[in-house]
């Protein structure tokens, strides 16, 4: 004789396996955020320069051409890890000083050249978004992106 599930054992079982997956879904955003907050992110070294950096970043879009920890477009070079590739992370000094060189460097108005705009910052803009791009470096991404280029 077969066994026929009634609508009460439909029920239980709908409103168990519900629950049981809410209670799985609930424990792994608990575990990500406890992660998140305590493992990866380097919330202490958020300083009124490395917030006033990010904004300068924002405000100058520069994630329209360059990724900072994989997001963002790939028309120009990965910076999260810039400040290690270039041997500056160590000193706050150095690594304001090279990143300032390096964009004013940059070369403009040349047709056909990947060109990095003159966005004419102050020093403070610069040493801000010097701090925002060495706390970047600080930040646990796991090894994302990968990338070695220089």
């Amino acid at each position: 004789m077969r066994e026929v599930m009634t609508k009460s054992m439909a029920r239980n079982i709908f409103f168990g396996g519900s629950l049981f997956f809410i209670i799985i879904f609930l424990g792994l955003s608990l575990h990500s955020h406890r992660y998140i907050v305590t493992t990866s992110t380097n919330h202490e070294g958020i300083t009124e320069s490395v917030a006033l950096g990010k904004r300068v970043w924002e405000r100058h879009a520069c994630i329209n051409c360059h990724t900072i920890m994989g997001e963002g477009a790939y028309f120009a070079p990965e910076l999260a890890n810039v400040m290690e590739r270039w041997g500056v992370q160590e000193d706050p000094d150095e690594a304001f000083e090279t990143l300032k060189s390096w964009m004013e460097a940059m070369p403009t108005g040349i047709e056909g050249r990947r060109q990095m705009p003159n966005f004419g910052l102050s020093d403070e803009e610069y040493r801000a978004l010097s701090d925002f791009l060495l706390w970047t470096g600080e930040v646990d991404t796991q090894g994302w992106p990968p990338n070695d280029a220089g």
